[in-house]
């Protein structure tokens, strides 16, 4: 039983991961109606920014203040200057823009840091484990529970109690109703778009130092986040939530009873999550 305890607390872990990765995701479809296919790619700068930072000898906690930062910065400039401009298009060219991007960005990872992963150390505050009777558990992965969840409130308080949340609720319901009121709709987009890229940038940097950062792990990010935003629903907050924990605690349980399909369990949840509801566990119809 304790197996299956640390599994879940690690998955957990996991879907809080997942959560941060694809809050952004959901929001910004929910708001801008756009399929971005590049939201992989900013996971992924976010864990080499982690790691270059590192390298040049800062510590993780100003990697984990900076490199979203910086990752927001690109994503605010890449949806002025060149997504702002395919909004109005249909679906097909949303997926041929963003994933032409997902890949200039990863073979630009490839050129400067090489094909090959690299490791990121734990910072030395959070090295070690926990214990509780006959229970232990690292350290670090019992802060990113932690940090994760005050992010998540944070983030709530954003989207449910400022006038930037209003905005972007109503955003999501009619967008020519916000230009009425006086908005400036497309200031509005370009924050989302910055804070969607920013959280998984924020995802990436955690994640660094549990499985290091590989010019890969965008693809298999994009997919998971795809899965989540599904099973939550489309453009719920709650549901990127609840969807994150569900799919890291699949994954994670399923890696001791079933190590080679874990991956595919995800898969299997999605499916039978649209068969019970088609709109995703929190997903709004219509």
């Amino acid at each position: 039983m304790s197996i299956y305890l640390l599994q879940t607390i690690n998955g957990i872990g996991i879907g809080m991961l997942y959560f941060l990765l694809a809050v952004g995701l959901s929001i910004v479809f929910g708001l801008l109606r756009f399929v971005n296919f590049a939201h992989g790619a900013f996971y992924l700068m976010g864990a080499y920014f982690c790691y270059q930072l590192t390298r040049w000898g800062w510590s993780f906690w100003w990697a984990l203040l900076v490199a979203p930062l910086a990752v927001g910065a690109i994503g605010w400039l890449t949806e002025k200057l060149l997504l702002r401009h395919v909004y109005a298009k249909p679906h097909e060219f949303h997926i041929l823009v963003t994933v032409g991007l997902a890949l200039v960005v990863q073979e630009l990872v490839i050129l400067q840091w090489g094909p090959l992963g690299d490791s990121v150390a734990t910072p030395e505050l959070l090295q070690g484990v926990v214990m509780w009777g006959s229970f232990v558990y690292p350290k670090y992965r019992l802060f990113v529970i932690g940090f994760t969840a005050v992010l998540a409130v944070l983030l709530w308080w954003v989207l449910e109690g400022t006038r930037l949340g209003s905005a972007v609720r109503a955003g999501s319901e009619s967008t020519e109703m916000v230009s009425l009121l006086g908005l400036n709709v497309f200031g509005i987009f370009s924050l989302v778009f910055a804070l969607g890229a920013a959280t998984a940038a924020l995802a990436g940097v955690l994640a660094a130092p549990i499985r290091g950062a590989e010019p890969f792990m965008g693809i298999e990010a994009l997919g998971v986040a795809f899965v989540i935003v599904v099973v939550g629903g489309l453009g719920s907050f709650s549901g990127a939530l609840v969807g994150g924990i569900l799919i890291g605690v699949v994954q994670s349980v399923m890696s001791t009873l079933w190590p080679e399909g874990a991956r595919i369990m995800i898969y299997v949840a999605m499916a039978a999550v649209l068969l019970l509801r088609p709109h995703g566990l929190l997903g709004r119809k219509g």
